[in-house]
């Protein structure tokens, strides 16, 4: 395999997630291969609809600083919604194909991440891997959005070569209907273990901190608001990550003392997991949320801080003594309890955890497997 088409579900930018470890990581290990990353596509008629200023796109430009000459990233533009233009799949799908070979890329193997790109599987032809990372059926959408998540979807899994799931409630769900291979999410455990400065920006006192974004897919809104008055004098709860709240939920949780300050750089927020007194994972319990494997979990436990979270997938399930479960009556409670904690890294965070290095070996043996098919 020299070359291979990865259509996101989120872009390539500042904030590593599951993809962007697995993509530079396999370029790493392959000096022969080369990666277009396909964005999101730009929707200009929904940003002016939701007042925000409008995208339009962003042609192929390298990634030099991970693979020089062998990363590209595109993001091709959904003019209008598909309700309108019942094309515009088909248009993003030539979009991609035209990315790919504007390249040099003629068969690349397709790995997708977004059930979107259903149409662009179907006309390209190119082997493809499916690889689930969330239960978009179960997540709160409009009847008309979840049907069309469930067509593509359905037909992903039945063209897909490889289905690869991240978590073990996905892989009860989708292998149900065939078979799939489950590779979790991990982290990178020596960087977050390396001691670094405390961030100039994180509050003095104690700090109780989510890392993630913050999504009302997500998000326990109302619980965030009550962790932070009762906080009060005690310490400050902070969030680090993408803002997709309301500005009426932001404008709560600012009142109620919690400090947002919006998404940091990769290597950047190993300081500030760090220097928390107690990590946090407000989340709402539901059947979306239960078919994550969040990687804050990874995240969290690589620097040995405490943690106090709700009832969620993957820290529920977890053997370890630093976690604390509590539901939503108590969960305040205990973050409260939590802070301050009384000793800081490295203490504590000796026990072993899945690094990503381990993600890219698995994905890589499915890759090859996947490039060898024809």
């Amino acid at each position: 395999m020299t070359d291979l088409v990865v259509v996101s579900l989120e872009a390539w930018d500042d904030v590593w997630r599951r993809n962007q470890h697995l993509v530079a990581g396999l370029l790493r290990g392959d000096p022969t291969l080369r990666v277009l990353f396909v964005e999101p596509p730009a929707d200009p008629t929904h940003d002016l609809r939701s007042r925000r200023r409008p995208s339009f796109g962003r042609g192929i430009r390298e990634i030099p600083d991970v693979a020089p000459g062998r990363l590209f990233t595109v993001r091709p533009v959904k003019w209008l919604p598909r309700r309108v233009d019942p094309g515009a799949d088909a248009r993003l799908a030539r979009a991609v194909m035209r990315a790919a070979a504007s390249v040099g890329m003629r068969a690349p193997v397709l790995w997708i991440n977004d059930p979107s790109a259903a149409t662009l599987a179907d006309r390209s032809g190119w082997p493809m891997l499916y690889d689930i990372t969330d239960d978009w059926l179960t997540a709160d959408r409009s009847t008309g959005e979840r049907e069309r998540v469930a067509a593509n979807e359905a037909r992903l899994l039945t063209t897909a070569r490889e289905v690869v799931v991240c978590s073990t409630e996905l892989e009860r769900r989708k292998g149900a209907h065939r078979p799939v291979v489950l590779i979790p999410n991990a982290v990178d455990v020596d960087a977050y273990r390396r001691p670094v400065s405390r961030p100039g920006d994180l509050p003095h006192g104690p700090v109780a901190l989510y890392l993630g974004t913050a999504h009302p897919d997500r998000i326990d809104v109302d619980l965030c608001e009550a962790t932070a008055r009762a906080l009060g004098d005690v310490g400050t709860l902070v969030l680090v990550g993408p803002n997709l709240l309301s500005a009426e939920h932001v404008r709560r949780l600012s009142d109620a003392g919690a400090v947002m300050l919006g998404p940091r750089r990769r290597d950047d927020v190993v300081g500030y997991l760090q220097h928390a007194d107690v990590l946090i994972v407000p989340h709402v319990v539901t059947s979306f949320t239960d078919s994550l494997d969040p990687i804050k979990l990874y995240e969290y436990q690589a620097v040995g801080r405490p943690v106090v979270s709700t009832p969620v997938a993957g820290f529920r399930d977890a053997d370890d003594p630093r976690i604390t479960i509590a539901d939503h009556e108590a969960f305040v409670a205990a973050v409260v309890a939590a802070v301050p904690a009384s000793t800081w890294l490295p203490v504590g965070a000796e026990r072993p955890v899945p690094d990503w290095s381990e993600r890219v070996v698995a994905m890589g043996e499915v890759l090859l497997r996947l490039g060898q098919s024809d």
